[in-house]
Order: C-alpha cells, then sequence, then structure tokens
C-alpha cells in the first residue's frame, strides 16, 4: 500500500496512511496524518487494548548535517533543550514526568533527532506541551552551555573508554572517510570545546523549523485530540511558522557517501582485541534490504548463525561474535563485530572472512533461509505491539525513505525472499574487500 507523501497534503488536512487488521477479531491500529500550517506533521497510531502511549517530537536534522565547524552541534543542542524553557527549568522539566511515572529521554542520530516520552493515556496531554514546550522555547542560556559542555566532554572521555565504542567509531570513520556520516555523533573533545553559544543558537533557529518537525504518538490515543495539544502548544509558542508552508517531506541526498577500504588498528591496554569488519551496503530505501536481513541472521545474526556456531559454540575463540547491518540515506554497511583474546585475533578473523567468502560463493541453505525468516519475523511482530517501537516507525517514515509499510506488508516482504535473493545479494553485498578496525594491545595489533 503506497501512503500519501506529506510534502503533498495540504496544510490543514487529516489523511488516514493505513488502517491494520487486529488477529482473530481483535480491534486493529490506524495510522492518521494532520498536517498543520506551517508545515508541522502530526503522525498517531491507536493501538486498543493498551493504558499508555509515547509520544516524540523528531526534527529532521542529524549530524550528517554539520559541517566540521559544527561538529557535534546536533547532539549538544540535544542536551541543551532539558535545560529550562521561558516557561519551566530543568528541574520542573524532569519532575514533571516523574511525577507520573513517565519516562522523558532523548536521542541524536545521523539524519534525525527525537525528543520523547512514554505515560499514562491519561497524561498525554502533559507529554505533549512538556515536550512541545522543550523544543519551541529553550533557552540555551550561557552558563547552560558551559555546564553541558562538561558533561559532554565527560561523555565522549567514557565513549572513548569503551573499546567496542571506539572500534565502531573508527570502522565508520574508515569506511565513509572525513565527511559528516564518518565522524561520530557526538562530535570530538576540539569541535564541542570550540562550540559557542552563537553557533548552537543559530543551528537551533535555522533547524528547528515547523516544516522540518513530526510529531508522533502511538498508544492508547485519539488522533484529534494530540492534534489540538500539539496545534496549542506550538501556537503558544509563536512556532507554527507561515500558514502555506508545507513539510520539508524525506532527506534526500545529491550522491551515495564514498566508501573507502582501510585496515585501523587503535592500540588499548585492555585484554581482549576489539574489532569490526565490514563492507559497504545497501541503503534505507533499497528492497533488497529484506533479503539482507535474512543473510544476516544466517552469518551472525543469532546463536544458531554461522559465525557464533564456528568461533564460539564449536571451537571456544570468542564469547562475542556477531554481524549486523546499518542503513543511512544513499548508503549502509554490513559488518561483523566480536573480541577475543590477542593471540586468537587472527584465527577469528580468518573465520569470519572465510564464512563471508562461503556465502558469497554459495549462498545459504533452505535450513538457514527459513530460520532466518523466521527470526526476522518473529523479531518484528514482537518489537511492534511496545508503543514505543511503533512511535520511532511513524516518526522515521515521516523523515526518511523506506516507506510506511503495514505489519502485512512488512512480513509479506520477508516471506517473500527467496535462495536467489539471498545469493544475489550476497554477492553484491559482500563480494569486495571490507574494510577493518581493530582496538587492543599491541600483541592483537601485530596480528592484523
Amino acid at each position: 500500500m503506497r501512503t500519501v507523501a506529506a510534502v503533498d497534503q495540504r496544510p490543514g488536512s487529516t489523511r488516514t496512511l493505513l488502517t491494520e487488521r487486529g488477529d482473530r477479531g481483535a480491534a486493529g491500529t490506524t495510522i492518521r496524518r494532520t498536517v498543520l500550517p506551517g508545515g508541522l506533521r502530526v503522525v498517531t497510531e491507536s493501538m486498543p487494548g493498551v493504558r499508555s502511549a509515547t509520544v516524540g517530537l523528531w526534527a529532521g536534522v542529524g549530524s550528517r548535517d554539520e559541517t566540521p565547524s559544527l561538529a557535534g552541534a546536533t547532539h549538544f543542542l540535544e542536551h541543551l533543550l532539558f535545560k529550562g524553557t521561558t516557561r519551566r527549568t530543568a528541574l520542573d522539566i524532569s519532575a514533571a514526568l516523574d511525577a507520573v511515572g513517565g519516562e522523558l529521554n532523548a536521542f541524536t542520530g545521523k539524519e534525525y533527532t527525537c525528543y520523547h516520552a512514554r505515560v499514562l493515556a491519561a497524561d498525554v496531554p502533559l507529554a505533549v506541551d512538556v515536550i512541545c514546550d522543550m523544543v519551541t522555547s529553550s533557552l540555551v542560556a550561557a552558563p547552560d552551555v558551559e555546564s553541558e559542555r562538561s558533561v559532554i566532554l565527560e561523555e565522549i572521555a567514557m565513549h572513548d573508554d569503551d573499546p567496542d565504542d571506539v572500534a565502531h567509531d573508527e570502522f565508520v570513520r574508515a569506511l565513509y572517510g572525513d565527511s559528516p556520516l564518518g565522524r561520530p555523533i557526538s562530535g570530538s573533545v576540539e569541535s564541542v570545546s570550540a562550540l559557542t553559544r552563537r553557533q548552537v543558537v543559530g543551528y537551533y533557529r535555522r533547524r528547528y523549523t515547523a516544516d522540518n518537525l513530526v510529531f508522533a504518538a502511538a498508544g492508547n490515543v485519539d488522533h484529534g485530540r494530540v492534534v489540538r495539544l500539539v496545534r496549542d502548544a506550538f501556537a503558544a509558542a509563536g512556532a507554527l511558522g507561515a500558514a502555506t508552508s508545507a513539510p520539508a517531506g524525506l532527506r534526500t541526498v545529491t550522491r551515495p557517501a564514498a566508501t573507502h577500504r582501510a585496515t585501523v588498528a587503535v592500540e588499548r591496554p585492555t585484554e581482549l582485541a576489539t574489532f569490526v569488519l565490514g563492507v559497504p551496503a545497501l541503503d534505507r530505501s533499497d528492497p533488497r534490504r529484506f533479503a539482507l536481513g535474512v543473510l544476516n541472521a544466517a552469518v551472525g545474526g543469532g546463536t544458531s548463525s554461522r559465525l557464533f556456531q564456528e568461533v564460539r559454540e564449536q571451537r571456544g575463540l570468542a564469547y562475542s561474535i556477531y554481524s549486523f547491518t546499518s542503513q543511512h540515506v544513499g548508503g549502509g554497511y554490513f559488518a561483523v563485530a566480536g573480541g577475543c583474546m590477542p593471540g586468537k585475533l587472527d584465527s577469528v578473523l580468518g573465520i569470519c572472512r572465510d564464512q563471508l567468502a562461503r556465502v558469497v560463493n554459495g549462498g545459504i541453505s533452505a535450513e538457514e533461509l527459513r530460520r532466518g525468516k523466521g527470526q526476522l519475523r518473529g523479531s518484528l511482530v514482537m518489537e511492534l505491539e511496545d508503543s514505543g517501537a511503533r512511535m520511532m516507525r511513524l516518526g522515521k517514515a515521516e523523515l526518511v525513505p523506506g516507506g510506511l509499510l503495514s505489519v502485512d506488508e512488512l512480513l509479506a516482504a520477508i516471506d517473500a525472499v527467496t535462495l536467489d535473493d539471498v545469493r544475489r545479494v550476497a554477492h553484491d553485498v559482500l563480494d569486495a574487500e571490507p574494510t577493518l578496525a581493530v582496538v587492543g594491545p599491541e600483541a592483537a595489533l601485530a596480528r592484523v
């Protein structure tokens, strides 16, 4: 089912995007979108039978939108919006949700930022008001900029103390080079230290405009009520924008992100050698992503996967070994990650490379196809029984390509994957010289 794009929807109008049937006669869910004056989108999904809801305000800006001089600004701003508004102090913001047993948080990604809360259905008005207040009316006061700068520098230091985080960062940096996708979301010590309040405020005003924002809600919610709450909150803050403005639409890129091949070794006095080995893969909207998901399940996506069985169960070479995919607009990657004793690194990497070559040359078995499909089906359905996951699905669908597919459509796409599909995607993606990042002691790096 093809849903109407937000850019094609008239401001002030409401559309039903999807209606999903429930199992065994149970009530289904309905997804609706209203485009408010100024281009602000409100998307909701009702989930009959639950007594809570998750709401989130999404900004279509992430770390890949930053210039080198602004590296880390998106994440810095996310922190600062919790520090106080014209109506609330930082303590007021925290206390408001704590007082009703709610959960309030936020995250910054490569392509979007989200401020979200989970509350009882009766407390949805409070959650909407707090989040909209934070996003539209933050003070970004000079003392808060300096105090939060210290917090973020500590966060970067904590990140740098984790060899797994370092290995993943170095892998992405080697794969994408000195590009926005290749830089850490939090920025560097140098870039965060150099950011000024003026730069952050300018970034806030340019990027957090109504046409680039999406309010998503899922759970025990009424669409009309959520629309009124969001509209009133933005109107009170004078943040709706021009009445005729249309939504910014889906993120696009003029060309795929450049990729590189490299081996990166970072010496750290750790007991284990931690590594990430991977290749460029598919972007968010590639129809082959379902076949790649099945392939990932077979290679290293579970305890019955080839890598887990070969590396851990049969040979006892490592405690942690797995594969994963990451997808962005215009690019993505498939990677294997793990950790082992330094003296075993060359054996583990040899097995990883051998297993990747085997699926390129021979694909996977019918039994692996069956298990891979079952793993994807089960994880998808169980994940989407949570209102938070449903809310995340709505926000992402409004900001990045990939489409808003119903659960039945997603399950059908998984079921349609064939052995030939997996074999082709294995050849298309994995038949390439991989990029490798290793973090560990000198004894391990000597084996790279």
